[in-house]
């Protein structure tokens, strides 16, 4: 809808994760050095860790990218809830092999034949796991189990291991030594700073043609960076819901009034979490001397009294649940009185 407005030729901030669009911040080029380090070595795990919505599926994407023509076979796990049989019937799909109806010694000899194949092919296997954290202890034996196969004195599987930062605590608890041990790299991705979020923000527009319009000011960028500390997916839903305000609107120019007023709707949702709103500091209404102050030094003093109003309208939602199950109560024993009586009565 926005695009159309603002003449863009396609959408900037969609949530599903395209490379197309990967801005290499700090860490995340740092992030994409380990698993081309990883690539390299062709052996081990790399394990790339990160809060939710941090960037790792993007990331895997735009390695993808970069190795067309690198004669390396990937395989891509997404669904790791599973156990470990299982486990190994999706990683021998994403190979193209038989998995249905075979056993587990059958699957394990498949897999060795294949990667064996790719070896002599002058070709390198690589399985990325995503959302490794959910991944059970049995289903990462197995994961281990298969780096152990070797082919003329070489490992056949390279594999990335993506989990959120929990992930990093699992790695570290009690019987996944060996596991740790054909670690090669490890890498936490950590979120934009202030001034990345703008230059993501601006990376992203520039990516569908944007030429200034709108036109965002400084103090739209810091209460983006506020809300969502830096954490891309967060960024680009708060911007994204920025620009369809503003074709909405029909505004040429993003200033404190619209990212205000944007906030505001986003805080209404019923969805939302009332304790992270209050947190999130809301964008003041400034003068032009206040522009370069930041948002949230000038926030702070009015924080106390809006949690005070939002704890008094939860304690009259809940005295007004409270009167009306005593009501209901009333009214159901005001009606077994009356049936008890009924019977007595007949008897």
């Amino acid at each position: 809808m926005y695009e159309r407005y603002y003449k863009l030729t396609g959408k900037p901030f969609q949530l599903s994760p395209d490379p197309r669009f990967f801005y290499g911040s700090k860490t995340h080029k740092r992030a994409l050095a380990y698993l081309r380090y990883g690539i390299e070595q062709a052996e081990g795990f790399i394990v790339i860790t990160g809060d939710v919505g941090a960037g790792k599926t993007t990331l895997v994407g735009r390695l993808f990218q970069s190795l067309a023509g690198d004669n390396v076979v990937a395989g891509r796990l997404v669904s790791t809830q599973v156990q470990a049989d299982d486990l190994l019937r999706l990683v021998a799909a994403e190979f193209g092999l038989p998995y249905q109806r075979v056993t587990k010694a059958s699957l394990l000899h498949q897999l060795e034949l294949f990667f064996r194949t790719c070896a002599d092919e002058g070709k390198r296997a690589l399985l990325v796991v995503d959302e490794a954290q959910n991944l059970p202890r049995k289903a990462l034996e197995e994961l281990r189990m298969l780096s152990n196969f070797q082919w003329k004195g070489r490992s056949t599987l390279q594999s990335f291991l993506l989990g959120q930062k929990e992930f990093r605590n699992i790695m570290r608890s009690e019987g996944f030594e060996q596991l740790r041990q054909r670690v090669i790299a490890a890498y936490h991705l950590r979120p934009l700073d202030e001034a990345e979020t703008r230059e993501y923000i601006e990376h992203r527009l520039k990516m569908v043609g944007w030429h200034g319009v709108p036109s965002i000011a400084d103090v739209v960028y810091r209460g983006i960076f506020d809300y969502t500390q830096g954490i891309p997916r967060k960024i680009n839903l708060l911007a994204d819901r920025l620009m369809l305000y503003g074709a909405l609107e029909q505004l040429q120019d993003f200033n404190a009034h619209t990212i205000e007023a944007v906030l505001s709707d986003v805080r209404q949702e019923l969805w939302r979490d009332p304790e992270h709103d209050e947190a999130s500091l809301d964008v003041p209404r400034e003068s032009a001397s206040e522009a370069r102050a930041p948002i949230r030094s000038r926030q702070l003093p009015e924080l106390d009294s809006t949690k005070a109003r939002e704890q008094e309208r939860r304690l009259e939602e809940m005295e007004q649940s409270v009167r009306s199950l005593t009501s209901l109560l009333k009214e159901e024993l005001s009606q077994l009185r009356e049936a008890v009586l009924r019977t007595d009565k007949d008897e």
